[in-house]
């Protein structure tokens, strides 16, 4: 390891070594290191009991609208399913277990450009691993990549060989989770990927990779844009593939460009009916992000508004509530809606949207090797033909038969063999 680090890297962690078992878990604690503005200081969390049962006493306190009218989700996230997920989050859900997990692992905070950036850190026993940073998105969080975790750090345990092994960097969003929230504007996917280049040289890791889906694949992607020589190439699973002609037809909502391919036209479809039936949160948080203080105050309005986020993702998550077998648990969903609610990041998520001028799907025109996973469920199917000309340097394309917008967190077996596949050839 320590041939990996800088010496202000290795002062930092041994720092962090030795105080590490004197910590107290306060909410949303940071431990300095006096006098080292790069400083990686250790980091735990623990609500507050005060907290978990002001939780409980707002869900019950909740004033309930009418049911819907209509039989199916075209008005919204339905009643029936926000009253199960309330009556489980109030009477059965225990914030502790997921903490517990989380204050398990090395987690960290660093200053950078001025704020303050959560990130858990977990080194594989191989020490020829090769270092990962892994991208969340909205209205995700870390806990979506927990499960990846052990299949990546550990792959000899889970079907895997030790040259499939990774180092992983796992950070919280700017003004998400325990990541500070920005005081002034300007923390826009492009600034978010230079901050994770600092934070990757802060490491000391000369060489590594990154992957990201949803937000993730925005700043995945501009990492990428920048191309730092440290960093081999990307996997991302909600890839930013459309041609401009596409583009500019969903635009007007009109007919789409002639000559497209059966799954040209599926993904074309699937994109035309995001954008007029599914877009509603992104718009809002977009172009009015502080208009959200009910969803700050009202701890189920939070949980409906992170439901609503695609379509194929509410009605698995809507079946997981209904007590069918998915791959989500409910506690799954509700630890990490609870994650939001804990730190207060209903809105100053939200600022993101404000905050991004990219066009989400436009392409970007990267140098670098780009490897790609299509998860059958995601808000649109990438076909092969976009991909390859999105990406000129293309390493790895697969098609999966099942997972969605959530694929680390749904499906972490499969996502986990599609990382280390991506990544083989960048290796050597």
């Amino acid at each position: 390891m320590s041939a990996l680090l800088s010496p202000v890297t290795r002062r930092s962690l041994l720092a962090s070594a030795a105080v590490a078992g004197a910590v107290s878990l306060l909410p949303a604690s940071f431990v300095a290191a006096a006098g080292d503005d790069n400083a990686i200081r250790p980091f735990q969390f623990k609500a507050t009991d005060a907290q978990l049962a002001d939780l409980r006493q707002r869900i019950n306190a909740t004033r309930w609208p009418e049911q819907e009218t209509v039989n199916d989700s075209s008005q919204g996230v339905q009643y029936e399913t926000t009253r199960k997920l309330a009556e489980y989050w109030a009477n059965d859900y225990d914030w502790r277990k997921v903490e517990a997990r989380l204050n398990a692992l090395p987690q960290f905070v660093t200053t950078i450009d001025g704020l303050d950036i959560h990130f858990i850190h977990v080194r594989s026993k191989h020490e020829d691993a090769l270092p990962l940073i892994v991208t969340h998105g909205w209205p995700g969080s870390i806990i979506e990549q927990l499960k990846i975790i052990e299949p990546l750090t550990n792959p000899t345990a889970h079907g895997g060989q030790a040259s499939d092994a990774f180092h992983l960097v796992i950070p919280s969003l700017p003004g998400h989770g325990f990541s500070g929230k920005p005081t002034k504007t300007g923390w826009d996917p492009i600034r978010i990927a230079h901050a994770w280049i600092e934070l990757m040289d802060r490491l000391g890791y000369r060489r590594y990779v990154a992957q990201g889906g949803d937000w993730g694949d925005a700043v995945s992607e501009q990492m990428a844009v920048v191309a730092p020589p440290q960093l081999l190439g990307i996997h991302v699973n909600m890839p930013a593939t459309v041609p401009d002609d596409v583009a500019a037809a969903l635009q007007l909502g009109g007919k789409p460009p002639a000559g497209l391919s059966a799954d040209e036209q599926h993904a074309y479809a699937q994109l035309d009916d995001f954008y007029k039936h599914g877009l509603g949160y992104a718009l809002e948080m977009a172009n009015r992000p502080q208009t959200l203080y009910g969803i700050a105050d009202s701890p189920v309005g939070l949980a409906a508004w992170m439901l609503d986020h695609d379509i194929r993702s509410y009605e698995m998550i809507a079946r997981v509530f209904d007590g069918k077998t998915e791959g989500l648990t409910r506690d799954d969903i509700l630890d990490n809606v609870t994650l939001y609610w804990l730190t207060n990041t209903a809105v100053s998520s939200a600022r993101l949207y404000w905050e991004n001028k990219l066009a989400f799907f436009a392409v970007k025109n990267l140098k670098i090797p780009v490897a790609v996973s299509v998860f059958p469920d995601e808000i649109y199917t990438a076909p092969r033909s976009w991909v390859e000309r999105a990406y000129p340097k293309l390493i790895h394309f697969n098609k999966l038969d099942k997972g969605g917008h959530f694929a680390a967190w749904e499906q972490p077996k499969a996502f986990s063999e599609e990382v280390r596949t991506a990544f083989r050839t960048l290796r050597s």
